[in-house]
């Protein structure tokens, strides 16, 4: 049993859930992926405001209440409340992770990797600033770490600072804030999460012609963006003929219940 009262040793998964787009079957898909690549006792949570059709295992958090964002609510920009102490009780390790991941291996690293740190993915950039040594130090929040219960000052940050994370000119996504919030950040290494965009889908032309691959390593894919999952299975025409891909039918191994 996974689900039990929070204790030293056990840790937590999260994510969050609004509107239509992701519905309960990828929360549900999640929760069946980490319970399949995680050994140790975990508490599973969801944040939503709508717990409709979610398993019954799973941990619902409210949907909270907007903080002060003045574009409207609910936002993305809910990923800096959940290091609010107290929020949904959490206490521990806390692994955040967005619906459209898949997971294809052991995610009991993402836990042991610089432990009581803040851990998140250095964000992907095009190929050509990455050769160019032009990586901006920017994380990506599709996998990130924090401890609750000792992660408040980044809530804090967030409250004092609000008008700023909303600025998109100062911080162009809430990942960008959230990586200036938690100040000294730590990045995962590469090979644990991976771009199905940039480590999966072959450039173009190729992407027209050869079918995408799983990469070596990885433990979580990330889908940043289009395609979803359950479009890369099926495969994917996008609005610009280099953001297409042929079906890729392996990820149905790894993105079930």
């Amino acid at each position: 049993m996974h689900n039990e009262t929070s204790s030293p040793d056990r840790v937590n998964v999260l994510c969050l859930k609004w509107g239509t787009r992701y519905g309960p079957h990828y929360v549900n898909t999640l929760f069946s992926s980490v319970s399949r690549h995680l050994a140790r006792p975990f508490n599973f949570y969801c944040c939503t405001e709508n717990a409709q059709g979610l398993d019954p295992a799973i941990r619902i958090i409210p949907f909270p209440e907007n903080p002060g964002v003045k574009r409207g609510w609910p936002d993305i920009l809910v990923k800096l409340v959940v290091t609010r102490d107290g929020f949904g009780e959490m206490t521990g390790p806390t692994l955040f992770l967005d619906l459209d991941v898949v997971i294809m291996d052991d995610i009991g690293c993402f836990f042991d990797y610089k432990p009581g740190e803040y851990c998140i993915i250095h964000n992907w950039v095009h190929r050509r600033k990455a050769l160019m040594g032009r990586k901006p130090a920017v994380g990506n929040s599709s996998i990130f770490r924090f401890d609750a219960g000792r992660s408040n000052h980044v809530y804090e940050t967030f409250l004092r600072e609000i008008d700023q994370a909303e600025n998109r000119a100062l911080f162009n996504t809430e990942q960008a804030f959230l990586t200036h919030a938690m100040g000294r950040v730590n990045w995962w290494p590469d090979e644990w999460a991976r771009s199905y965009k940039w480590n999966c889908r072959p450039v173009f032309p190729l992407n027209l012609f050869v079918a995408p691959k799983p990469p070596r390593g990885c433990r979580i894919l990330v889908f940043h963006g289009r395609p979803d999952p359950d479009e890369a299975i099926r495969g994917y025409t996008g609005h610009k003929i280099h953001h297409s891909t042929l079906p890729a039918p392996w990820i149905a191994e790894y993105w079930r219940v």
